[in-house]
């Protein structure tokens, strides 16, 4: 047992910590979109005009196989149709945090094909590809690959859950 110290001490005063500053959510995006083109993406994707895919490197090609011929059965769909980016971006978070809770497998995510948008480049499609695999939305997700034609061709995504 040390015995107790008396009469007065220096106590250093708490340094403050040095947080980086918040970056804006273009900048997050771009480093994000190094990382996966760096190659440090936690998902092994795949992509076209027409195409997106992606995975957990750890989870069965059986069960991708499965997913990307739809022979996984859907149970429930959010169509992000007409939403701005941020609005896409909260109803796909809500959407799937339920669809987990209630313990669904796979859902199906249609976001369109941006026949509507300027230059009909599909604005929401790369959003939703990057949103399922980084951040808070990537945990809840092992894969997703675009949809069958009758469930939306390439204006929608199939989604593997975790359980």
């Amino acid at each position: 047992m040390q015995p107790v110290q008396r009469g007065p001490q220096r106590v250093e005063p708490a340094k403050k910590s040095a947080l980086p500053p918040r970056m804006d959510e273009d900048a997050e995006v771009l480093a994000q979109l190094a990382e996966l083109v760096a190659g440090e993406g936690p998902f092994d994707l795949a992509d076209s005009d027409e195409f997106i895919e992606g995975s957990l490197p750890s989870l069965d090609p059986q069960l991708l196989r499965k997913l990307r011929k739809g022979e996984i059965s859907v149970q429930g769909h959010v169509d992000l149709h007409g939403l701005t980016r941020e609005e896409a971006r909260i109803a796909l978070e809500r959407f799937l945090l339920a669809s987990r809770q209630a313990g669904k497998r796979c859902v199906l995510v249609v976001h369109g094909r941006g026949l509507h948008s300027k230059d009909q480049i599909p604005v929401l499609k790369a959003s939703v590809q990057l949103w399922l695999t980084r951040g808070r939305i990537a945990r809840w997700v092992l894969a997703f690959t675009t949809a069958r034609p009758h469930d939306g061709g390439s204006g929608a995504v199939y989604v593997l859950l975790r359980r």
